[in-house]
């Protein structure tokens, strides 16, 4: 008896592990980020964003005319970073960044949009922010939604 009840609870526990957990469906939470960032360009008709190769959407607020930011480059920015919600999460002035490390996905992609004197405007998607880890007073799977003013380009 001891046996079949052993068995059996290595069975369940095989076919709980199993399980998809849907916390974990990267492609649910991509088409979720979607519709959620669809609605917030919808609502802000004065955002004009454009979506990158990476799924970052980006607006150049005002035209940099220094060196670009490429994956090198180390960069020192002003930022402000939201929720679609409007809540601000964080903000810095004299923020110096690597862009080999250190910083979200979103922002070394988005980033290499802009060059030095520029604002850009980031929209985020969960997967290349935070992810499915809260962290600090932004929820687990947020997009974000950063301005960025970038100072320089090293």
């Amino acid at each position: 008896m001891k046996k079949t009840i052993l068995i059996l609870s290595l069975f369940i526990a095989a076919f709980a592990s199993c399980k998809k957990d849907d916390k974990t469906d990267n492609g649910a939470q991509a088409a979720k980020d979607e519709a959620a960032i669809q609605a917030y360009l919808t609502a802000n008709p004065n955002i004009k964003a454009t979506k990158d190769a990476n799924g970052i959407y980006y607006q150049i607020i005002t035209e940099g005319t220094g060196k670009g930011v490429n994956s090198t480059s180390i960069i020192s920015v002003n930022y402000v970073g939201k929720l679609l919600n409007g809540t601000q999460f964080d903000a810095r002035t004299g923020y110096a960044a690597d862009m080999q490390g250190g910083i979200i996905q979103g922002w070394k992609y988005g980033l290499t949009h802009a060059s030095a004197g520029s604002r850009i405007l980031l929209i985020i998607p969960s997967a290349l922010g935070y992810g499915t880890s809260p962290t600090g007073s932004i929820p687990a799977n947020s997009v974000l939604v950063f301005t960025v003013d970038v100072l320089s380009v090293q």
